[in-house]
């Protein structure tokens, strides 16, 4: 029992607790009298803040990553078998690992700023660290774990022992010190490289949103209108770059991962996340003309403190609970919802009543925008923006508002709707088909002044450029879906006006382009997901009339692949080759060319491989829980292979995830709906008695077998034989119409004693076991069973020009880390 090590941790949670309120109290008296004394007094609590954060890090990665299961955050997420990178994934599976890794981020960008941001005559300091330390309060109470007169409980700790998580267990009177051998395992969801670096760049990017918010919430207090935006804007923009990666590295995770065919389901954890997102961009642009438009000052204010709200709002959605079954990605509530809730009014309240008291001193327009005017369209752009996460929260939010007329004894009933992603994608391909099209018009207006006098002069060749390609690709790809036509248009105008915009700017400075490369990204990504969902068609399309599912549309969109019977589906010829194992380092083996180690996660290999390095009787480590279904894929006499997952986990379900076949136009999107996929699924029939001689046939309804020969070996696989011991194989020839597969059941006498070594086929479905010898007649008694031909049932999407998507994406991301970096360096706007 490693108690020491929880102590340690708890304590630092309280430390870390104690010096956010220190440090927040400290800053805020350095805000009203301005002595060095108290600001210095605040950065050391901040410095004890995070070095009491970086402890409990520790303390917890330590108890994971050394299985220490006698403590329940331990043993509830992770298990022996989990390599070290997944381990990592067990750090953020539950609420305290997640609240802890969104603080640790928040210190490492308070330390960063504190280091190179502010200086001693900075009079932001003391305000934004204000800020930062506030929400630092709010986030260390969320695993404080302390209860207050039996009922008050204030968080919830992760270094909980297993004996004061669940006191119930009777094992407890037996073993007081009880410490089980292995742990329940990691969520087979999170088992996926992207979800070791998709939640810690997610959780970055929360963190990130604090610090525009923080420098807005000081400019408001400190009455500093416009001073504040120079500073914000780099952080803003980093925000954005990295909540943007974050969202797609989910976006990659669900396509790689679930079997739902897409990357984005509209689920309401994922709308919570990319609203923010939304409104941060929005944000940015108003930032970027500020000092030309006291409208845009004001808008920033109020997009940039919503941002951040917003991400509140999307962490009580989460993790109170409320979503109840409308997420598969929602946690169930620890009790902190009270404390979410106050978290979020508390910011929200705040924020209000600064912008309410400050409204009035805010610079005003005397002059109206012209639409000739680049503000007016960055305005028009913004307002889309809006409009289009305003769309997403209001549906999103449903659960909230059954829950509010609850308080208030009613119920509203209101579901969210039957099918989500067509809800969300009649409204957000209009918004998007819009801002596209403002991308490329307003890049016009800010870089070549388009005035009434030359409006269609500068937009004859984008459009003309437009209009050709467009008619090249409606005819030659088949495009003759209206609104289709109208998303293809659309983004090919944003190629044209932003290519040429670019094109203008790499001849001056490079380093002004981040914008239209940003925007050609968005216009890629509509391109790609235009063809990827719009046209994404199911090629394993059952001709065969055999029913496989009671529901019509799964019937016809499933097809039965029987174990090395080569079927045609679309252009290919396909081939289900057994079942397989990932092991480490290694890859995929045969499945039942390894024999399990009993409650562990090795093995040892029944036969060489030499291709990959093994050796008969090696040690070899695998994911036992994971079986992979390989599916040879032929065309045109190239070959490759596929190995979708399937996992049978008692905690958590039956999981099935995809594999996919990247080519350079479409991907082909593999996955296994069923089947028979375990031993265990098969039931056999009794067994049939034949009595044959050498050369005599055997008729079993579907095939025809015949006994070649009975032969005597001198070695089995796992047995040793002495001088006094005898063994024979039967070899039986086994027509099944083009195939023919030999059987060879084996009879052994080993130490006087009987033995038989029964050959099952899954192929065949066939079980024969030499059950008796007569040497003076020459016969062999065979009893044969017979069951389900091992088969699967699988699924297979074509997914065209996927990588436009994933093109536009790289865009984005290299177009706003341009703009970051020359933000940075310059520190202008």
């Amino acid at each position: 029992m490693r108690e020491y090590l929880g102590q340690i941790g708890h304590l630092s949670v309280i430390f870390a607790f104690v010096a956010a309120l220190v440090a927040s109290y400290t800053y805020f008296r350095a805000t009203q009298t301005n002595l060095t004394d108290w600001k210095n007094y605040a950065r050391k609590a901040f410095y004890v803040h995070t070095i009491s954060i970086i402890t409990v890090v520790l303390v917890l990665f330590c108890i994971i990553s050394n299985h220490y299961f006698e403590y329940h955050y331990a043993y509830d997420n992770t298990s022996i078998s989990l390599p070290l990178g997944y381990a990592i994934s067990c750090f953020w599976q539950d609420q305290e690992g997640s609240f802890l890794l969104w603080m640790f981020w928040n210190v490492i960008l308070g330390v960063i700023m504190l280091k190179f941001s502010f200086n001693k005559e900075n009079e932001f300091e003391s305000p934004v660290m204000f800020i930062f330390s506030l929400v630092q309060v709010f986030l260390s109470s969320m695993i404080l774990g302390v209860i207050f007169f039996d009922e008050l409980k204030i968080g919830s700790t992760p270094f909980l022992s297993l004996k004061e998580a669940m006191p119930n267990l009777p094992v407890w009177t037996i073993q007081p010190n009880f410490v089980p051998k292995d742990g329940l395992g990691l969520n087979p969801l999170l088992q996926n490289y992207w979800m070791v670096i998709h939640p810690p760049t997610l959780f970055l990017g929360f963190a990130t949103t604090l610090i525009p918010f923080a420098y807005a919430m000081a400019g408001l207090w400190k009455r500093q209108y416009t001073a504040w935006v120079r500073p914000a804007l780099p952080w803003a923009l980093l925000s954005a770059l990295i909540l943007g990666t974050g969202i797609m590295m989910g976006a990659i995770w669900a396509y790689e991962t679930l079997n739902f065919g897409g990357y984005w389901n509209w689920d309401p954890v994922e709308n919570a996340v990319y609203v923010p997102w939304l409104i941060m961009v929005a944000g940015i642009h108003t930032m970027l003309i500020n000092k030309k438009n006291a409208s845009a000052l004001k808008t920033s204010f109020i997009l940039i403190i919503a941002q951040f709200i917003l991400i509140l709002y999307s962490t009580f959605l989460t993790r109170s609970g409320i979503l109840g079954n409308a997420s598969v990605h929602s946690f169930t509530d620890l009790g902190l919802s009270g404390q979410l809730l106050i978290y979020l009014l508390v910011f929200l309240l705040g924020s209000i009543v600064l912008c309410i008291i400050r409204w009035k001193e805010l610079p005003t327009d005397e002059k109206e925008l012209s639409a000739y005017s680049p503000d007016f369209w960055v305005f028009l752009g913004v307002t889309i923006l809006c409009l289009a996460g305003f769309q997403v929260i209001v549906t999103t939010s449903i659960p909230v508002y059954n829950k509010i007329a609850e308080l208030f004894g009613q119920k509203l009933n209101m579901a969210m709707p039957a099918d989500q992603i067509a809800h969300f994608t009649k409204f957000q391909m209009w918004f998007f088909v819009v801002i596209t099209i403002l991308t490329g018009i307003g890049q016009y207006f800010w870089w070549r002044g388009v005035k009434a006098s030359n409006f269609l002069q500068k937009f004859t060749n984008p459009l003309i450029l437009t209009l050709l390609i467009s008619a090249l690709i409606i005819t030659f790809a088949k495009v003759n879906n209206w609104q289709y036509i109208l998303v293809l248009t659309a983004s090919l105008f944003s190629l044209a006006a932003n290519g040429s915009i670019l094109l203008d700017i790499l001849r001056r400075k490079t380093a002004l382009s981040g914008g239209a490369i940003t925007h050609i990204g968005v216009a890629f990504m509509l391109l790609g997901i235009l063809f990827s969902a719009g046209y994404s068609k199911v090629i394993s399309l059952n001709y065969t009339g055999m029913e496989i599912s009671k529901n019509t549309k799964e019937n016809n969109e499933n097809i039965i692949l029987w174990l090395n019977k080569p079927y045609m589906m679309s252009d290919f010829s396909l081939t289900y080759q057994g079942q397989f194992v990932d092991i480490r380092g290694v890859g995929y083996i045969e499945k039942e060319k390894i024999k399990p180690i009993a409650g562990d996660f090795r093995a040892i290999a029944k036969t060489d491989f030499p291709e990959k390095n093994i050796k008969k009787g090696d040690t070899l480590e695998y994911e036992a829980e994971n079986t992979y279904y390989k599916v040879s894929y032929d065309v045109n006499g190239k070959t490759f292979a596929l190995y979708p997952r399937y996992q049978i986990n008692q905690r958590m379900g039956n999981v099935a995830s995809p594999d996919i076949k990247k080519l350079w136009n479409k991907d082909i999107y593999t996955h296994v709906n069923g089947g028979l996929l375990e031993e265990d699924d098969r039931q056999w029939s009794p067994a049939e008695e034949h009595r044959v001689a050498i050369g005599d046939t055997i008729f079993l309804n579907d095939y025809v077998a015949i006994l070649d020969n009975v032969a005597r070996i001198t070695a089995l696989e796992d047995t040793k034989l002495g001088p006094n011991d005898a063994a024979v194989e039967a070899q039986i020839r086994v027509l099944d119409s083009k195939d023919t597969v030999m059987m060879k059941p084996k009879f052994v006498i080993k130490d006087q004693m009987l033995g038989r070594v029964t050959e099952t086929n899954d192929q065949l479905g066939l079980k024969i076991q030499l059950k008796e010898i007569d040497p003076k007649a020459g016969t062999f008694l065979f009893a044969v069973n017979r069951g389900q031909k091992a088969f699967i049932v699988m699924k297979a999407l074509e997914k065209p020009h996927i990588n436009l998507l994933w093109l536009g994406t790289a865009l984005v991301l290299i177009g706003m880390f341009m703009a970051i970096w020359r933000r940075f360096q310059d520190k202008t706007i």
